[in-house]
């Protein structure tokens, strides 16, 4: 089972924020990352999701102002962290602070400027923290870390679990795949569920 993290976990990084007009007005609240300023892992999502008021704790980070803390993903991500022995030892954060609505009331992808704007929060983040590794979940969050050293992405599949040094910010980046989508593409990429844990296990510990 997830733990659900203490709201006094979260790190404003400012009061308010007002750079992406569409996302001011699309937000509920600014999903500002949480965990230890000490972590040993800093885990990095896209953007946070519409979220789900009516649920008793995991309403998402639209809502509660916690990244990664909807239903589905956050719990997905902090547990199998939680199974690779660092149950304690992550910050988990966005590439993207606020909520990016189609417009319908379901996500859309952040657009490269709100990528950019929000990038030295991000940047920021990672430099107070000094974390040893930084887990990329997805395709979108490992090409905002990766435009960190102005390098782009050739093909994301290809890029999971292969470490790229992010000297910038001294440490390393460690794509995997994003917990909305782990259960399809664990399979297609060889793996069960126990072998990609097992992968993830071993190339985090060999990152130094």
């Amino acid at each position: 089972m997830a733990e659900y993290p203490e709201p006094d976990t979260k790190h404003p990084l400012a009061a308010d924020c007002r750079r992406c007009p569409a996302l001011v007005e699309a937000r509920e609240c600014i999903s500002w990352g949480n965990g230890p300023l000490d972590a040993d892992i800093v885990v990095v999502g896209e953007a946070p999701g519409a979220g789900t008021p009516e649920a008793d704790l995991w309403k998402g980070g639209n809502f509660t102002g916690l990244a990664y803390t909807a239903r589905h993903s956050g719990r997905k991500i902090r547990e199998m962290m939680a199974d690779l022995g660092y149950r304690d030892a992550c910050y988990y954060t966005n590439a993207v602070k606020c909520f990016p609505s189609d417009g319908e009331g379901s996500n859309r992808e952040p657009t490269d400027e709100e990528h950019e704007n929000c990038r030295p929060y991000l940047e920021r983040e990672i430099r107070e923290i000094e974390p040893r590794a930084v887990v990329a979940t997805g395709k979108h969050a490992t090409t905002s870390l990766l435009a960190t050293e102005d390098r782009e992405l050739d093909g994301f599949v290809d890029s999971i679990l292969d470490p790229v040094a992010l000297p910038g910010l001294n440490t390393t980046l460690v794509p995997i795949l994003h917990p909305s989508y782990q259960e399809i593409w664990i399979s297609r990429l060889g793996y069960t569920h126990e072998s990609y844990l097992d992968a993830v296990r071993e190339t985090l510990a060999a990152v130094e």
